[in-house]
């Protein structure tokens, strides 16, 4: 068998859910998911659950909310002036924003509450302060790490 090691590349169909059944998301009717392993590209937990997996092989897992998207961070939560946005922005509850940082970084955020004074708006990933449960399958291993790359031709 062909176990997933740190460092592979490996392809996974998967869907996640919270600890109430609510699906967030599935690669099914989908290309499965392509990552390497100890590569940081998906959340710790998940990428815990696959290595050491046989291709073929279908697990079940619980991630705690600290090896997922973290815990909730009422920081985050902000209250704004209605006039510090675009007066052309149709604000909507649950509407997704970006905010750019002095440094150009992109912050997403979610509009939670509002008002025709004020706009509340969250920071915290929506999955945040959540236990996910992901069912995973090992569909492929793309490329091994212990794969040298072929000597360059003279």
């Amino acid at each position: 068998m062909s176990e997933a090691k740190s460092g592979d590349v490996v392809r996974v169909h998967y869907t996640g859910k919270l600890e109430d059944g609510t699906e967030f998301d599935s690669s099914v009717g989908r290309d499965p998911l392509e990552f390497q392993l100890g590569g940081g590209q998906i959340i710790p937990g998940l990428e815990k659950q696959v290595e050491g997996m046989n291709i073929g092989e279908k697990s079940t897992v619980t991630i705690p909310a600290d090896q997922a998207y973290g815990p909730r961070d009422e920081r985050q939560i902000q209250t704004v002036p209605r006039e510090a946005f675009p007066t052309d922005l149709d604000l909507k509850l649950g509407a997704s924003l970006q905010a750019t940082t002095p440094e150009g970084r992109q912050i997403p955020l979610t509009v939670v509450d509002m008002n025709d004074q004020e706009v509340t708006v969250d920071a915290n990933h929506p999955l945040a302060g959540h236990d996910l449960v992901f069912d995973v399958e090992l569909v492929e291993i793309v490329g091994r790490a212990d794969q040298a790359a072929p000597a360059p031709q003279q």
